[in-house]
C-alpha cells in the first residue's frame, strides 16, 4: 500500500476481496487499488503494534493492530487500525479474502 506495489497486493487479494472501511463502507478490490493507484488513498507510514494469528488448516484470521498515516479521500490522518484478515491458503500461498477495519 506504501509503495503503491500494485502487482504485488494482486497477487495476494482473492479477486473477489473486500475491505470494508470502518465507516462500513465495503469496496472491492478493483475499488481500493484504483483507489491507491490514483493516490484518492495514500498511504504514508504503518507501525505494527501487535498481530495475532489464527491458523486451522488451510484458513487463517489474522487480527493485525496498526498504526496508520494515511490520506483517505482528501483527509490526512493518524489512525489506530485494527484490521481482521481472513485468508486461504492456495498453492502454499496465502490468499487474502477480506478485510474489516476498526479502530482499538
Amino acid at each position: 500500500m506504501i509503495e503503491k506495489n500494485l502487482d504485488g497486493l494482486n497477487s495476494v487479494l482473492d479477486k473477489d476481496f473486500t475491505l470494508t472501511h470502518m465507516t462500513g463502507y465495503v469496496q472491492s478490490r478493483n475499488e481500493w487499488l484504483s483507489e491507491i493507484e490514483s493516490e484518492g488513498m495514500k498511504y504514508y507510514s504503518a507501525k505494527k503494534v501487535k498481530q495475532e494469528i489464527k491458523i486451522s488448516g488451510n484458513e487463517a484470521v489474522a487480527t493485525l493492530h496498526h498504526v496508520v498515516d494515511a490520506r483517505i479521500w482528501g483527509s490526512r490522518n493518524t489512525w489506530r487500525l485494527q484490521q481482521k484478515v481472513k485468508l486461504e491458503k492456495r498453492n502454499s500461498q496465502w490468499i487474502a479474502l477480506n478485510s474489516v477495519a476498526s479502530t482499538f
